[in-house]
């Protein structure tokens, strides 16, 4: 049992889904919780609440009924747990007891449909200075698992670059702090737009079985100047990225110590095993099965990826060398990998 082994109910199963994948289905109304209560701070356009109406900023969410179950309330709840139950599947019924600002309480029935977290994808902006510089914005390395062309930040990034460089920028900045990682295929795609193709990540398994991820697109997108941006929350893939652009001396990387989780997830959905209509979705289990290692042999377990250059750091130590529990830090035989053709 490390740290990120757990057992995943339903809700928040899907809350990881959603989050992964940048979409998820519910009602579409921002939410705040304030002494203890679910406040609605406002309505997004196009949404099921903006359709149906009712929903006002400012109302106070008390009950959060799925159709004819009895209703929850959630008067406490942090925003996070609240989200959990208000959203759902995609044409299901929430109903959802309303204190409106004029003090009248009203219970209000929406049907969940498709909501798009635009927040959840990079974004790029121009910084203009003494050099034309371009910054892009990476929250999550995210990935939709089961749709082919849903969201995948490595596309994202690689739409961003082209931007920039139809901009004429003269070097970039990939900000990944506050990361906390994602998807490793996506990891290994990224990397390739700035360096060619070429090992990326190395990843051991059960039985000491190590494999060599590379990226074999020979093309480059970018091969100008390129900083990395870090902080102790830059976690997992975040990790990788960084440490396959320092390996290569690509980047220069910027910040503080990373967080240090080298270690691989995969979730096992747990209704495969046992189907029962009475129990209803059994949630998922998060099973660490891999660790993964720089392509100069060591681990980002425990050490992290240290910046190149060094940013003082304004929050309190926090990291996987924090946890008893954490896995130890260990290293594999070095990848073949050539830093000459990089820039």
């Amino acid at each position: 049992m490390d740290p990120h082994t757990d057992y995943m109910p339903p809700a928040d199963k899907r809350y990881f889904q959603e989050m992964m994948a940048g979409k998820f289905y519910g009602i579409g109304a921002q939410l705040l919780e304030e002494d203890g209560r679910i406040k609605i701070t406002s309505i997004v356009t196009g949404s099921p609440s903006w359709k149906q109406g009712q929903l006002k900023a400012g109302d106070v969410i008390t009950k959060v009924g799925q159709g004819d179950k009895e209703p929850v309330d959630i008067t406490g709840y942090a925003v996070e747990d609240a989200v959990k139950l208000i959203r759902g599947g995609q044409g299901t019924e929430v109903k959802l007891t309303v204190k409106s600002t004029d003090g009248t309480i009203k219970q209000v029935s929406i049907i969940r449909d498709e909501i798009i977290l635009d927040e959840t994808f990079a974004k790029s902006a121009i910084i203009n200075g003494e050099h034309k510089i371009g910054y892009i914005y990476l929250p999550d390395f995210y990935a939709d698992f089961n749709d082919r062309d849903g969201a995948s930040c490595a596309k994202d990034v690689a739409k961003e670059i082209k931007k920039l460089k139809a901009e004429g920028v003269e070097g970039i900045i990939l900000d990944l702090r506050f990361n906390p990682g994602g998807s490793l295929p996506d990891v290994v795609e990224m990397a390739g737009l700035f360096v060619p193709d070429g090992p990326m990540v190395q990843v051991r398994s059960r039985g000491n079985r190590v494999q060599v991820q590379s990226d074999r697109d020979k093309s480059v997108q970018y091969e100008g100047p390129l900083a990395i941006m870090v902080n102790e929350y830059s976690a997992s893939a975040s990790e990788i990225m960084a440490a396959a652009m320092q390996d290569y001396k690509r980047a220069v990387i910027i910040g503080s110590n990373t967080f240090g989780k080298g270690t691989v997830q995969r979730l096992l959905e747990l209704d495969g095993f046992m189907k029962s209509d009475a129990l209803g979705s059994l949630g998922g289990l998060k099973l660490t099965v891999q660790k993964f290692y720089r392509i100069n042999g060591g681990s980002t377990q425990l050490k992290g990826v240290e910046a190149d250059i060094q940013l003082p750091d304004p929050y309190y130590e926090v990291g996987e060398r924090k946890d008893k529990d954490a896995l130890k830090w260990d290293e594999v035989e070095k990848a073949k990998y050539n830093t000459g053709a990089t820039r």
